[in-house]
């Protein structure tokens, strides 16, 4: 059974105001559950069977694919955490060893990893902003409850720079 449901869209010029502007609305009670990003632009082109020009041609889109969106914080915790976590781990596997270089090879190859897989995120992050920017602009939906939600979300959203804000139905 399909149900309709209320989003506000907004698009932004520079990571720095989406992420200004999520905070705000995370500081009047929105949950993060509430936010979404644009997928990567190679996930789209397959999930829609071809590329779009611009971000304004899939903003109401309810087929389009969506991420979650994780704030400047949470990136910087996901690129940074795994290398001393995959460290502490080998580092606890190698330690019954009795031995300090078993340990510290174990912790240097887990630190590679992490910061590896830190590389990477990062990487992935800074090339679907790239692609979004060059379409336009960095595309947010917030999904909101009832028109006290909706208002506060177009209020923060413009206060904040964003462009092209506006409120639609989708169907879920």
């Amino acid at each position: 059974m399909q149900q309709a449901s209320r989003e506000v869209v907004a698009v932004f010029d520079d990571v720095d105001g989406l992420d200004k502007a999520v905070y705000a609305l995370e500081t009047r009670g929105f949950d993060r559950a509430a936010f979404s990003l644009l997928a990567s632009e190679h996930a789209i082109a397959e999930r829609l069977g071809h590329r779009y020009r611009q971000v304004a041609e899939v903003e109401d889109d309810p087929q389009v694919l969506r991420e979650t969106f994780f704030s400047r914080a949470s990136r910087l915790e996901a690129e940074y955490l795994p290398a001393p976590a995959l460290a502490a781990i080998g580092a606890l596997i190698i330690a019954g060893t009795g031995t300090l270089l078993p340990v510290v090879i174990a912790a240097s190859g887990g630190a590679l990893i992490g910061a590896a897989l830190g590389r990477l995120m990062h990487e992935r992050h800074a090339t679907r902003v790239r692609e979004q920017l060059e379409r336009g602009g960095l595309l947010l939906w917030v999904n909101v409850r009832n028109v006290t939600e909706e208002n506060t979300a177009l209020e923060v959203l413009r206060a904040h720079s964003a462009h092209d804000v506006h409120a639609h139905d989708i169907t879920v």
